[in-house]
């Protein structure tokens, strides 16, 4: 595990993720269906899930691999329940304690941290709840609304790369703190909630549905005038590979579901917290 770190942190992860960018986007026919092929067989993809279910008609492995589901598949809970953003297994969940969410077991990470370093923001979290979903290869990688809101601010930290699988979560400290990520705020009948997109290696491409400001050297902050309203279920974003989302939510605003718990997997839509619990 530990030689598999070290590798991270000698391997030019931008670059690599880049030259892996040129070819998931390469139209090449044999190329792409081959790459599908392999990537379905390798990580047991369920293609019949997939709007479109033929290898032939995509165009390249990246639109593959951000394959629209068919809508029957995933209907949405309504509030006050809380919907899942995405296909995923909950890494972790529970309360933010003041100003730390647990990564794994006793490994803590700092929510201002997370959020960038802007201490007004993670006031509004402290004590809160939060939930981090892990996205497998496998898995559909469009991001969803929990909960209707309107987006009032931005974040995109470039960062790190280092990867988000569960053995690289467990040994690298602070990780969700270091990984490039795109925190999202936005404005719910809740008050507050934060969306954040967590990048991986090979990832190195967070797409929001509104036009994205992105640095490859600084952090871009983004604030918006109230003419971004989701519903709950609306996509907000994608990644092109696997990596993470972490949602939180103020204090004493919602609860977990009490059947849900540390490594559940869950599908986009489906209730996984109540609002206000009595």
């Amino acid at each position: 595990m530990q030689l598999k770190l070290l590798l991270q942190h000698c391997l030019p992860q931008h670059a690599f993720s880049k030259m892996m960018g040129k070819l998931a986007n390469c139209r090449i026919k044999w190329w792409k269906n081959w790459a599908i092929r392999y990537f379905i067989k390798r990580y047991q993809v369920n293609l019949d899930d997939a709007f479109i279910t033929q290898i032939e008609d995509y165009p390249d492995f990246n639109s593959f691999f951000t394959r629209f589901l068919k809508k029957e598949l995933r209907p949405i809970v309504r509030a006050p329940c809380i919907a899942s953003p995405v296909d995923g297994t909950i890494s972790q969940m529970g309360s933010i304690r003041n100003d730390l969410l647990i990564q794994a077991k006793a490994s803590f990470f700092n929510l201002h941290a997370l959020l960038g370093g802007e201490e007004s923001k993670a006031r509004a979290f402290y004590d809160g709840s939060f939930m981090t979903l892990y996205l497998a290869p496998k898995d559909y990688h469009r991001v969803h609304m929990p909960l209707s809101g309107i987006l009032k601010a931005t974040t995109y930290i470039p960062g790190k790369l280092f990867s988000v699988n569960p053995h690289t979560v467990l040994s690298h400290p602070q990780l969700f703190a270091e990984n490039e990520r795109l925190i999202c705020l936005f404005d719910t009948a809740l008050g507050p909630m934060a969306v954040i997109l967590v990048g991986a290696i090979i990832v190195s491409g967070i797409e929001a549905i509104w036009p994205l400001k992105k640095n490859s050297r600084k952090i871009v902050k983004t604030l918006y005038d109230n003419d971004i309203q989701l519903e709950q279920g609306a996509e907000l974003g994608h990644f092109r590979v696997g990596s993470t989302v972490i949602i939180l939510f103020p204090k004493k605003t919602i609860a977990w579901s009490k059947d849900l718990n540390n490594d559940s997997a869950v599908i986009m839509g489906q209730a996984i917290g109540i609002i206000n619990p009595s």
